[in-house]
C-alpha cells in the first residue's frame, strides 16, 4: 500500500491509501522529488470539473524513476526525470493530424490523465504511461525548481503566445499575471513583442511581470481596464487570457484589432457562460480569431522548454516564492494554494526519500 494527498469527494480533501501502481510494458513508476500544487488541483477538489471521488491530486512534478516496464528503453531506476502534466497516448490516431495539439489524444483534454482520469503525483508512487515518449531526463545544468515550472506553467503560458501568433513588434495584452500569465509575458517577450501590457495588481507579480518583459501594467483598481488600454494604445494585435472570468472574453474583444487574435489559456468553471454581444465581434465580420487551448505535453515539448532554460533565456524558478520540505508538507502547500494569500505566486514542496 501507499498514501497520497487528494480528495475523497468534492470539497473533501485528505490523505488516501491506495495500492502501489505497477508498470505496464511501456510505463514507468516514479516517486516525486519536487511537486507544485496548481490552481487546477484546487479547482478539481471544489468540483469545478465535475464530481471526482477517491482521487490523488497533483500534476506538476520532477521525479525519480523507481520501476520501468520491460519495453522501456531510455530510462532506468534512479534517473531523475521531468514529468509533463499532459502524457498523451501516442497510439491515438488523432495525434497524427498535422498541427494538432497533443493534449487531446482520445478526446478533449484526454491527454491530461493525471488527476482527471488517473491518480496524480501527490503520492509516494505514481504511474506514467509510455515513458519513453512522455518523460524527459533532468538536464545537469537545469535546477529541479526551474524544470518543475516547465511541465505546466511555462508550457501553458507559452502555448497562449503560440496560439496568439505573436509577431515581432506586436502589441500584446496579457490578462492575469499569476504563474501562467507571467510565463505568457515572458514568452511574448521572447517572440519579439514590441509592447506588452500586463493586467494585474499584486505587487510581487507586477514586479516579476516587468522583469519578464512587460512594458506596461494596467490595474482594475485604477478604472475600467478596457478604457485604460484604449487610451494608452488603442486596439492591440493580440490578447492572451490567463486569468479572470467569462466576461474577460468581452473585454478582450473590445481591445483587439480587426484581424487580431485572442488566445485563451484560462480554465473556467463549468457553471460559467460566455455571453458575447454580436457588435463586439463585428457582427461576426471582424476577422478576429478566438482560440482556446490546453497545455501541450509529451517529451518533445518539455525538451524545448528545458532548452530555453539551459541557454539562460528564461528563469521560471522565480515563480516559486513559497517552499516546503518533506512529503507530509504537500497538505500545507495545497491548502496554501487553495487559500491564495495575496503574496503567493507558486509554492513548491521538495521531497527527500
Amino acid at each position: 500500500m501507499m498514501k497520497g494527498y487528494g480528495m475523497f469527494d468534492v470539497n473533501q480533501p485528505g490523505w488516501l491509501e491506495k495500492d502501489k501502481p505497477i508498470a505496464g510494458p511501456l510505463d514507468a513508476v516514479l516517486r516525486p522529488i519536487a511537486i507544485a500544487p496548481c490552481s487546477s488541483d484546487t479547482h478539481v477538489m471544489h468540483g469545478g470539473s465535475g464530481r471526482i471521488q477517491n482521487r490523488i491530486l497533483g500534476h506538476e512534478c520532477v521525479a525519480e524513476v523507481v520501476e520501468v516496464g520491460e519495453l522501456v528503453k531510455n530510462f532506468h531506476p534512479g534517473n531523475q526525470v521531468v514529468v509533463p502534466c499532459c502524457t498523451p497516448n501516442w497510439t491515438e490516431k488523432a495525434l497524427q493530424k498535422r498541427g494538432s495539439n497533443n493534449a487531446h489524444d482520445s478526446g478533449m483534454m484526454k491527454s491530461f490523465k493525471l488527476v482527471s482520469s488517473v491518480d496524480g503525483v501527490f503520492a509516494e508512487f505514481f504511474l506514467i504511461n509510455q515513458a519513453d515518449s512522455n518523460l524527459v531526463m533532468l538536464p545537469e545544468n537545469v535546477s529541479v525548481d526551474a524544470a518543475l515550472m516547465t511541465v505546466d506553467m511555462m508550457s501553458t503560458g507559452f502555448y497562449g503566445v503560440e496560439m496568439a501568433n505573436v509577431q515581432f513588434g506586436d502589441t500584446v495584452v496579457v490578462f492575469g499575471i499569476g504563474p501562467v500569465g507571467l510565463m505568457a509575458v515572458a514568452g511574448a517577450a521572447l517572440r519579439g513583442a514590441g509592447r506588452i501590457i500586463a493586467i494585474g495588481t499584486r505587487p510581487n507579480c507586477v514586479a516579476l511581470a516587468k522583469e519578464y518583459g512587460a512594458t506596461d501594467i494596467v490595474s482594475y483598481k485604477e478604472g475600467d481596464i478596457v478604457e485604460q488600454i484604449l487610451k494608452m494604445e488603442g486596439q492591440v494585435d493580440c490578447v492572451i487570457i490567463a486569468g479572470g472570468n467569462a466576461q474577460s472574453m468581452n473585454q478582450a474583444l473590445s481591445i483587439t484589432k480587426p484581424n487580431g487574435t485572442i488566445a485563451n489559456v484560462n480554465f473556467y468553471d463549468a457553471t460559467e457562460k460566455f455571453e458575447i454581444p454580436t457588435y463586439l465581434w463585428g457582427l461576426g465580420m471582424s476577422d478576429i480569431t478566438i482560440r482556446g487551448g490546453f497545455c501541450p505535453g509529451g517529451a518533445y515539448r518539455i525538451e524545448k522548454m528545458l532548452r530555453l532554460i539551459s541557454s539562460g533565456r528564461i528563469h521560471p524558478e522565480k515563480l516559486l516564492n513559497y517552499s516546503f520540505e518533506g512529503f507530509e508538507k504537500i497538505e500545507d502547500a495545497f491548502k496554501l494554494m487553495d487559500e491564495k494569500p495575496k503574496d503567493l505566486i507558486k509554492p513548491v514542496v521538495h521531497i527527500t526519500w
